[in-house]
């Protein structure tokens, strides 16, 4: 089981440089960054799980970040969690998304999500209602643009011409689907399930119980949707760590555990890494 991190990285914490160096220096396997790219003043939705950290106000570009992270590495994993992929033009998103995999080696894990604050969505013209289907048609478009050969894409929020682009992603043998690893996070249940088997490699849950029934539940779906042989890839994020809670996602066939350093300087978040070394 692969032991990574996150945090809210902002223009107050450490750097990313820092961070990625010091992370790939002590084992980790990837650093994993999160998106906001404002929060409305005026603002009625609520934060999931309480009162919403300040830090979301302030978080870097986690492309850009990444991108500072790889140049400075050479093993390390790179990730969003999440990434709002309905607040972006997807021509545009593709292209960084592929420029950082290719300057990676093949480095980037794509989480991705469908957000909670719908004023922020708002001003990037996303329809609330909707949402979920502008993402799924996102990614669609996206992978026409990844595609070995020109591929056109018209769907039902976007369309793009059969065209020449270039860098693609790495290549991964043996996936059904073109383009990084691409996770969803949200709530488990039916829904959720579904659409990681339709156009997904596996599910970014926040940790909590009854984990292992609903792995289950979704390897259920993912057979049935005909995604078998391939296993989908668990990467459960958020973690606040202990021995006992990581044996037993290690147990349930959980793939990656991204633990929750703070948003603080460089003394604080190495501190917690010291903490964390023993769980590698």
């Amino acid at each position: 089981m692969r032991i990574s991190a996150t945090l809210y990285l902002t223009d107050e914490t450490i750097t990313p440089v820092r961070l990625a160096r010091e992370l790939e220096a002590r084992g980790f396997a990837g650093l994993y960054l999160p998106e906001h790219t404002h929060i409305p003043v005026s603002r009625e939705s609520p934060y999931p799980g309480g009162e919403m950290p300040p830090e979301c106000a302030r978080m870097l570009s986690p492309f850009v970040a990444l991108a500072q992270a790889a140049a400075v590495t050479s093993r390390l994993g790179l990730g969003t969690n999440i990434a709002l992929i309905g607040q972006h033009d997807p021509v545009d998103l593709a292209k960084q998304i592929a420029t950082l995999d290719h300057l990676s080696g093949g480095r980037l894990t794509l989480g991705i999500g469908y957000g909670w604050n719908r004023e922020e969505a708002a001003d990037h013209g996303v329809h609330w209602p909707t949402r979920r289907a502008l993402v799924r048609d996102r990614m669609a478009l996206m992978r026409a643009l990844w595609s070995a050969e020109p591929t056109s894409y018209d769907g039902e929020f976007g369309s793009v011409a059969a065209s020449d682009v270039h860098p693609k992603p790495a290549a991964r043998p043996g996936r059904a689907l073109v383009g990084p690893r691409t996770l969803i996070g949200g709530a488990p249940g039916p829904r959720l399930y579904g659409e990681i088997a339709e156009f997904a490699d596996g599910w970014m849950p926040v940790g909590g119980s009854g984990l292992a029934a609903r792995l289950g539940e979704l390897r259920e779906v993912w057979e049935r949707a005909g995604r078998a042989p391939e296993e989908p890839y668990a990467a459960v994020t958020a973690v606040v760590p202990d021995a006992g809670k990581l044996e037993h996602y290690a147990a349930v066939g959980v793939d990656e555990v991204i633990l929750q350093l703070p948003p603080r300087g460089e003394t604080d978040v190495l501190k917690a890494l010291d903490e964390f070394g023993r769980y590698l």
